[in-house]
This record gives C-alpha cells, sequence and structure tokens, in this order.
C-alpha cells in the first residue's frame, strides 16, 4: 500500500500522446525525454515522486536519473494499472 495520492507527486513519463489518452488523477505529464532537463522542477515538488508509464521500464529509467541527481525519494510505480490498484 502506498501513500494517499495527496502526499505524494505522480509522474507520468510516458509521451503527451498517452497522456492524453487517459491518466492517473492529478498526475504531471513529463516525458522521460524531458527528465534530465527538468531536474530542478523535481527537486520542487512534494516527495516521494511517484513516476509511471505504460509498462513500468519508462518509470525505472526516470527514478534512476533522479536518483543519479540526488532525488533520493522517488519510486517506480510501475503502469497506469498498476498505479490505480495500489493507490487507494
Amino acid at each position: 500500500m502506498m501513500e494517499a495520492v495527496n502526499d505524494v507527486t505522480i509522474v507520468d513519463v510516458r509521451t503527451p500522446e498517452e497522456f492524453t489518452e487517459g491518466h492517473f488523477p492529478n498526475a504531471i505529464n513529463i516525458p522521460l525525454d524531458q527528465v534530465k532537463q527538468r531536474i530542478e522542477e523535481f527537486r520542487k515538488m512534494k516527495k516521494p515522486i511517484i513516476a509511471y508509464c505504460r509498462s513500468g521500464n519508462r518509470s525505472g529509467v526516470a527514478v534512476s536519473i533522479l536518483k543519479q541527481n540526488g532525488i533520493a525519494d522517488a519510486v517506480n510505480g510501475g503502469s497506469l494499472d498498476d498505479l490505480k490498484q495500489n493507490m487507494k
């Protein structure tokens, strides 16, 4: 069981097209290819940051990038479906 939704930042690292087709409520869309350039934005976000994507692969890469840049409180939420099941 993960934290309550209002105590975390949820980031969708899919493409804007995928995000438009459906996303987790209140998720912020920062596509994986923009994560490195937007590290300062991540630093200002409420922690923990939970990243998700279609399968969990891209969000895993995003979490690695965040951790490499000193943002330790980042979690791979897996897929959108995983997140919907885990965030009640």
